[in-house]
């Protein structure tokens, strides 16, 4: 016998359900994704930017030890730096920020330009007041033109100038060093901070990096050491809201001062102890910035305890462990 099978009515309010639980599933799976994206991008999507702060070298050739400084194994600390530098994956590049060489003389920064072009990555400078001096034995122009011979990279003819190492990310370098009499303070005159403005401007939707040699925040009180109008520069600065990070050096010490949006680093001298330098990490994500600053000492052991015994107090130079590495986090 032949079955015969009626067909079922469909409920209309049945129809409509499915349809609108296909809607909410899709919605939902959307929401999803989009979070998912989101969370990538917040939290592992970072671009981030490797680059090197080393600072006062002090290089020379054929010098004595000081009661402060380890000149004479300054060649010998340089070239421990560079193979420690060759060794990280991904740098972008080496800044130097300032006193390359102890002594303001041609034969100086000549013999010290071959210890720097082993270095892998790009490396840039910018002035320290044992660089230059008055009487003009190494002057402004043939600092530059030496750099630039030396250095493919180095293709600045201004003791200050910028440049973009990386898509977000502004550099800009100060120059800070008072030629026209002997004195070890600094001062940035109405023109560069002028200039330094119109740089700030431009960069309002990027991470900036600014170095310089005389630190805006000292990291101890030295009335003779200190920029003259870093409250300007300072007030300056932050105005802006975007994330900006400034590299010093000078003092020979090291120490970390966050303001606001604002992170202000001091990295100690190659030549002095701790005989240290710094690898940072900046990492642009979504809603921050962080700064990841990783403490280098020498391998030159000996060197290092010689130049302890040196200095009448370790812990202003060094610092504590806060100032030497760490996370720092700058919200956007």
């Amino acid at each position: 016998m032949k079955k015969i099978y009626k067909n079922k009515k469909r409920n209309p309010r049945t129809k409509k359900e499915n349809f609108l639980t296909k809607l909410l599933n899709t919605v939902i799976t959307i929401c999803l994704t989009a979070g998912m994206v989101w969370g990538l991008q917040a939290y592992s999507g970072g671009d981030s930017l490797k680059f090197v702060h080393l600072s006062d070298v002090h290089f020379l050739e054929n010098g004595s030890n000081t009661t402060f400084k380890m000149i004479g194994e300054s060649p010998r600390l340089l070239d421990d730096a560079v193979e420690q530098i060759n060794e990280q994956k991904d740098l972008d590049f080496t800044m130097i920020t300032g006193d390359l060489i102890d002594k303001p003389f041609e034969k100086e920064l000549r013999a010290v330009l071959p210890h720097l072009e082993k270095l892998n990555a790009p490396w840039y400078f910018a002035f320290g007041n044992h660089d230059r001096c008055v009487g003009g034995y190494l002057t402004t122009l043939v600092y530059l033109d030496m750099l630039r011979q030396a250095n493919k990279n180095f293709t600045f003819k201004t003791p200050y100038y910028s440049f973009e190492p990386k898509k977000g990310y502004k550099v800009i370098v100060l120059d800070d060093i008072i030629t026209n009499q002997i004195t070890s303070n600094g001062f940035i005159d109405s023109t560069q901070l002028a200039w330094l403005k119109k740089e700030l401007d431009k960069s309002k939707n990027d991470t900036v990096l600014i170095f310089m040699h005389v630190p805006v925040i000292e990291p101890f009180s030295s009335p003779n050491h200190k920029l003259k109008n870093a409250t300007a520069v300072m007030s300056l600065i932050e105005s802006y809201k975007n994330p900006i990070g400034v590299f010093q050096g000078h003092y020979h010490a090291t120490k970390v001062t966050q303001h606001n949006n604002v992170l202000y680093v001091n990295t100690p001298a190659l030549v002095s102890y701790p005989n240290a330098f710094r690898i940072v990490t900046v990492t642009n994500y979504k809603d921050k910035v962080t700064f990841d600053l990783q403490w280098v000492e020498t391998r030159e052991k000996t060197v290092q305890k010689m130049a302890k015994l040196l200095v009448f107090t370790g812990s202003i130079y060094a610092g504590n462990s806060e100032d030497q590495s760490g996370v720092y986090e700058i919200k956007k």
